[in-house]
């Protein structure tokens, strides 16, 4: 009975043992972990118009909020700009107003005074000129001044019909084309102010979002062209991590997983995110990207969203992915970005 008790104590520790690393083993196969790096989204700010550098208000590493003045150039030129078509759009604004009042009472006025005297004209050169036939019958006067007198009556006659003629324009005003060429022209010229004016606030340069100056690339009093880069704006928003699956285990996630983000530099202090994205297209794994399967394998890419950040992430800095295979479904919504 002694033998035999060593012996049983043995089998059950060896049982134990085996349990024990059977339950490990299982649960470590249960865990997938992903490695990838951290993809903090950048851009290159510069100004829409050219022109000379005047003032920079930030530098490499400051920290900037949305809407922020990062930079401007002279906007002397452009402002003059705005005068010039200010003027002209004030000339247009009031030829328009002229082309619709149409003419003045005085103007009417005076082409109707225009036209009693040219009808008083007519009027006597018509009777002098019946006279002379009355005349020329009677042999009083030469065929010549009987002559004379029509061609002065035709004349007053003509000089009667353009007076009324005249008369009638200035009652009746411009016309409908006048004042449609009018209002374009007037358009253009508002068009050409509302231009020069956007030129004088793309002098500004802002911050789009949040975010740190990343590269300062001028000085002040370069000379610019139109859309050189000034400044380089790291994102606060959004951060992710550019990681990548086996397809064996693609059935396992799906858009939403919760998962957590582990760094070299914090390795206790663990970052939440979820998986925004899955690419619908295999691919090869990428060289900086260290996995446990083999290189040639094929990989889908994920994009997993970071929650709350903070300043402990860089770009392109390596970290660990963690998440269950049997993950429950998450309740948030899918970030599909």
């Amino acid at each position: 009975m002694k033998k035999i008790l060593p012996v049983v104590l043995v089998l059950a520790t060896v049982a134990g043992i085996a349990w024990f690393y059977q339950k490990t083993h299982a649960e470590e196969e249960k865990e997938l972990v992903l490695y990838g790096n951290v993809d903090i989204r950048e851009v290159n700010l510069g100004f829409r118009v050219a022109g000379r550098l005047a003032k920079l208000v930030y530098d490499e590493g400051d920290k900037v909020k949305q809407g922020e003045m990062l930079a401007q150039l002279d906007d002397e030129p452009y402002r003059n700009q705005v005068a010039s078509a200010a003027a002209q759009a004030k000339s247009l604004r009031e030829r328009l107003k002229l082309r619709e009042t149409g003419s003045r009472p005085q103007e009417i006025a005076q082409a109707q005074s225009l036209v009693r005297e040219r009808e008083a004209s007519a009027s006597n050169a018509k009777q002098l000129f019946q006279r002379s036939e009355r005349t020329l019958a009677a042999k009083g006067i030469s065929s010549q001044e009987r002559d004379n007198a029509e061609a002065s009556y035709k004349e007053a006659e003509a000089r009667l019909a353009s007076a009324r003629q005249n008369l009638a324009l200035l009652e009746a005003g411009f016309r409908a084309e006048d004042i449609a060429q009018a209002k374009a022209d007037l358009a253009q010229a508002e068009a050409a102010l509302a231009s020069a004016e956007l030129q004088v606030k793309d002098t500004v340069l802002t911050a789009p979002s949040d975010g740190v100056i990343f590269t300062r690339a001028q000085e002040t009093g370069a000379i610019l062209q139109a859309g050189t880069t000034v400044f380089t704006l790291s994102l606060q928003n959004p951060v992710w991590v550019r990681a990548y699956v086996h397809e064996l285990d693609l059935g396992h996630i799906h858009p939403g997983t919760l998962v957590e983000i582990y760094s070299d530099s914090s390795p206790g202090q663990p970052y939440q995110g979820q998986i925004g994205f899955i690419s619908p297209r295999a691919e090869f794994t990428p060289k900086s990207v260290e996995t446990k399967e083999l290189r040639t394998a094929l990989v889908y890419r994920l994009r997993i969203v970071v929650d709350k950040p903070g300043d402990g992430l860089r770009q392109g800095m390596p970290v660990t992915v963690k998440l269950a295979k049997d993950f429950p479904p998450s309740s948030l919504p899918a970030t599909p970005l």
